[in-house]
C-alpha cells in the first residue's frame, strides 16, 4: 500500500494560514525550552541559584510539558479541539510573564510550570486540528512537517535573543527573552481566535467529515476502545513503533535542547560564544527542516529518514571518541543538526497524524509526547552531570546505542505503514469495499 496520495502535494496554498497559526504555537513550544536553556546561566547568576536548582528548573519544565501533553488532548476532546486550540496560548502568556517579573526561584519555577503545561497541551491538539483541516494525507504531511520548521525557528530566535542579551547584568537578559515569548503567545491567541480564514478552514473540514464517515464517526470513543478494536494489530504496531522511536529521539533532542549552552560553557566557552554557536548550529537545522517539509508528502521522506539516522549515529560516535574538546563538541553537534531534522520530530508528527483515527489523534500524540517528556524529565535531573567533560564520552556511547534502537523502531514503522496504509487510506478502502458490495447486491 502506498503511503501518500499525489493530490495536494504541491504547495500549501489556501492552507498556509493554518500552518502559520499552528506553527507559531510550535515556536512557543521550542522557545520555552531553548529560552530557558540558553539563559540558564543568566538566571543562575541573577537569582543566585545553585547547580541543583538549575537541574530542578530544567527537569520541572520538562515534566510540565509532559503533563500538558498527556492531559491536553483529553481536555480538548471535552471542550472542543478548536476552542482549546484558540485559547491555550493565553495561559502560556501568563506563565511567561510570571518568569519576567520573578525575583525568586519559586516564582520562576511556577511560571515555567504554567507555560510548560500550556506548551505541552498545545502541540498535540494543534497537530490534530491541522490534520483534520487538511483535505488529504499529502497535504496533511506537508502542513504537519511545516510546523516543525516553526519549531526550529523558535529555537533559532531564542538563541538570537539569548545572544543579544548575553552581556547584560543579573537576570535582565532572561527576563527580556521571556517577555518576547509572552508577546508571541498573546499574538498567537489573538490570531487563532479572530482570524476569519481559520474559521473558514475549520468549517470546511467539518463539512467534509460529515460526508466522509469512518467506523467511529458520530460516536464517543475511548483511546482504549479504538486501540484494541477491530484494527488492534495495525494500531498497536504503529503505537509501539512510534513511541519507542520518539522516546529515543527525544532523549537526544532534550539533552541538546536544554543543555547545549550548558555543555559549551562547561567546556570553557563564554556565554556569548555559547549562544552565538547556538545560532549558527540551529540555522543549519532550520534549513534542513525546510527541506524536509518540502518532501514530507512524497516518496523521498523514507530515504531521508535513513540518511538522517546514519548522520546522527556518526555524530554520537564522534562525541564518544573525542568529546572533551569544545570544538569537537561543536563539530559533532553540527553534524547531528544535519541528521536530526530528517529522522526526528517532524516525521514523528507526520506518522502519528497519518496513522490513527481523527477521534483519538490528539490523545495519542499527547500520550506519546507526554510519556517521552516524563522520561526526559527524569533524565534531565542527572543530565548536567552526564555532559560534563569528565563524563561526556561515556554518555555519548549510550546515546549511540539509543540511535540504533531508533533506527529499528523507525524501520518497523515504515514497513508497517507500507503494508497497512494510513488511516485515510484504510477508510477509503473500506468505503470502496462497501460500494462494491452494494453494487454486487443490486
Amino acid at each position: 500500500m502506498a503511503t501518500q496520495t499525489p493530490q495536494g502535494s504541491k504547495g500549501l496554498g489556501q492552507y498556509l494560514p493554518l500552518a502559520l497559526a499552528a506553527g507559531v504555537g510550535s515556536m512557543l513550544g521550542s522557545g520555552i525550552i531553548v529560552g530557558l536553556s540558553s539563559t540558564i546561566t543568566v538566571w543562575q547568576d541573577g537569582l543566585g541559584l545553585d547547580n541543583g536548582q538549575v537541574g530542578v528548573l530544567s527537569g520541572v519544565l520538562t515534566f510540565a510539558i509532559a503533563f500538558g501533553s498527556l492531559f491536553g488532548g483529553r481536555i480538548a476532546e471535552r471542550v472542543g479541539r478548536v476552542p482549546f486550540f484558540n485559547w491555550i496560548n493565553l495561559l502560556y502568556a501568563a506563565g511567561a510573564l510570571a518568569c519576567v517579573f520573578t525575583n525568586s526561584f519559586a516564582v520562576l519555577l511556577v511560571g515555567l510550570i504554567i507555560a510548560g503545561f500550556a506548551s505541552g497541551a498545545d502541540l498535540p491538539v494543534s497537530m490534530t486540528v491541522v490534520s483534520h483541516d487538511a483535505p488529504n494525507d499529502a497535504m496533511s504531511a506537508r502542513l504537519v512537517s511545516a510546523t516543525q520548521v516553526f519549531w526550529q525557528l523558535g529555537v533559532f530566535i531564542s538563541f538570537i535573543c539569548a545572544f543579544l542579551v548575553s552581556t547584560m547584568s543579573g537576570a535582565t537578559g532572561g527576563r527580556i527573552v521571556f517577555a518576547i515569548l509572552a508577546a508571541f503567545a498573546v499574538f498567537t491567541w489573538l490570531w487563532r481566535t479572530l482570524s476569519p480564514k481559520l474559521r473558514e478552514l475549520h468549517k470546511a473540514a467539518d463539512e467534509r467529515a460529515a460526508i466522509r464517515h469512518d467506523a467511529y464517526a458520530g460516536k464517543k470513543v475511548s483511546v482504549f476502545q479504538v486501540l484494541f478494536g477491530k484494527d488492534k494489530k495495525i494500531l498497536l504496531t504503529y503505537f509501539i513503533s512510534i513511541l519507542v522511536f520518539y522516546v529515543g529521539w527525544n532523549l537526544l533532542a532534550n539533552t541538546w535542547g536544554q543543555f547545549q549552552t550548558f555543555m559549551f560553557v562547561k567546556a570553557d566557552a563564554s556565554q556569548t560564544l555559547a549562544t552565538g554557536l547556538g545560532i549558527v548550529l540551529n540555522l543549519v537545522t532550520l534549513i534542513i527542516n525546510i527541506v524536509f517539509a518540502s518532501i514530507a508528502g512524497g516518496k523521498y521522506r523514507n530515504r531521508a529518514f535513513f540518511v538522517g539516522i546514519g548522520i546522527t549515529f556518526v555524530a554520537m560516535v564522534s562525541l564518544a571518541l573525542g568529546g572533551t574538546n569544545l570544538w569537537i563538541i561543536v563539530g559533532a553537534v553540527a553534524v547531528m543538526n544535519l541528521g536530526s531534522p530528517l529522522a526526528g520530530e517532524a516525521i514523528y508528527k507526520v506518522w502519528t497524524q497519518e496513522s490513527f483515527p481523527i477521534e483519538i489523534r490528539a490523545s495519542m500524540q499527547g500520550f506519546i509526547n507526554g510519556f517521552s517528556r516524563l522520561v526526559c524529565g527524569l533524565f534531565a535531573l542527572v543530565t548536567p552531570a552526564l555532559v560534563l567533560p569528565a563524563t561526556i564520552k561515556t554518555t555519548m556511547w549510550g546515546f549511540a546505542v539509543i540511535v540504533i534502537i531508533e533506527a529499528v523502531a523507525g524501520t518497523i514503522m515504515i514497513k508497517s505503514q507500507k503494508r497497512y496504509g494510513t488511516d485515510e487510506e484504510r477508510i477509503e478502502a473500506s468505503m470502496s469495499d462497501k460500494a462494491f458490495t452494494a453494487q454486487s447486491a443490486q
